[in-house]
């Protein structure tokens, strides 16, 4: 008996020991009733899918002076949707101009149709193979959203994102794309030097080793929208559609006018970010009382 409890109390201490580095039990959303989930991280190994219950409520109609880039996005969506082929999306361009808002109104848009968000954060692209793999026999249609993405030179968690893109040895899960916001065109740094070692063949321009794996990554996103900052008269346009939306009552066109250009130069940026931001303060400050 003596014996007996020894291993009993021997096993209890191996079981405590191998516990944290057991798998926890995953409980998978039901996708017929969340619309959107975010991929988090309980520790190194282990990470599940949390449920987005209160996702953004803006509308594809909210967007405006980026009427080409929604109308791309949205026709490729909607192939997705009705199961056509369709592409991996890159978003690139100046901030603040649309691109993130651009994907979380599809959602809004699409979700009775089948469509589905899964936001993805650049330090866990290494988890992909195992988010994906959870997804292809589900009959919801969905998008894997890689926000403000970009890679330093020696980030290699790139690798995970070209397999998904490209596939593996594993086909790429036909239910699934992915959309990716990013400041840079090419998704990592570009120096000078790199420029330097390109070559001129035959009037053909052949770019050095390390500018071709920069392009390769960005060239597996099969469409690729330009997001540029605003012109003034677009800017100004964009700030009284969001002063009419907030129902700020009639003001001074000029000193309206002025103040909403000041608060550009201030920011540095003429896009539908600030023009959304300065509305809400010229609301704020005007609002009847």
């Amino acid at each position: 008996m003596k014996e007996l409890q020894h291993l009993l109390e021997r096993a209890e201490q191996l079981l405590s020991r191998l516990e944290p580095l057991m798998p926890p039990t995953r409980l998978l959303p039901d996708w017929n009733t969340v619309m959107a989930c975010r991929w988090q991280k309980h520790s190194a190994q282990h990470g599940q899918f949390r449920p987005v219950h209160h996702p953004h409520t803006i509308r594809l109609s909210d967007l405006h002076g980026i009427d080409a880039q929604k109308h791309s996005v949205e026709r490729n969506t909607l192939q997705f949707l009705q199961r056509k082929p369709a592409n991996h999306v890159l978003l690139w361009g100046a901030r603040g101009t649309g691109k993130s808002s651009l994907i979380k109104a599809l959602l809004n848009q699409y979700a009775k149709e089948g469509l589905r968000l899964i936001e993805v954060d650049k330090q866990h692209l290494m988890d992909l193979p195992e988010i994906v793999e959870s997804l292809y026999i589900l009959p919801q249609r969905f998008i894997i959203f890689c926000d403000d993405l970009s890679f330093e030179q020696d980030d290699a968690s790139y690798k995970a994102l070209k397999s998904i893109l490209d596939g593996s040895i594993d086909a790429p899960p036909e239910n699934v794309l992915i959309y990716a916001t990013s400041n840079r065109r090419h998704l990592l740094p570009e120096y000078k030097v790199e420029n330097l070692d390109s070559r001129l063949v035959a009037g053909e321009i052949h770019h050095s080793d390390a500018v071709e794996e920069k392009i390769s990554l960005s060239e597996r996103f099969g469409l690729w929208l330009s997001f540029y900052p605003f012109h003034q008269d677009e800017y100004l346009a964009i700030v009284r559609i969001w002063l009419a939306y907030l129902n700020v009552p009639a003001y001074d066109e000029e000193e309206m006018r002025l103040a909403a250009l000041q608060w550009a130069l201030l920011r540095g940026s003429r896009s539908g970010r600030s023009a959304w931001q300065f509305a809400q303060d010229w609301a704020g400050q005007h609002a009847r009382s």
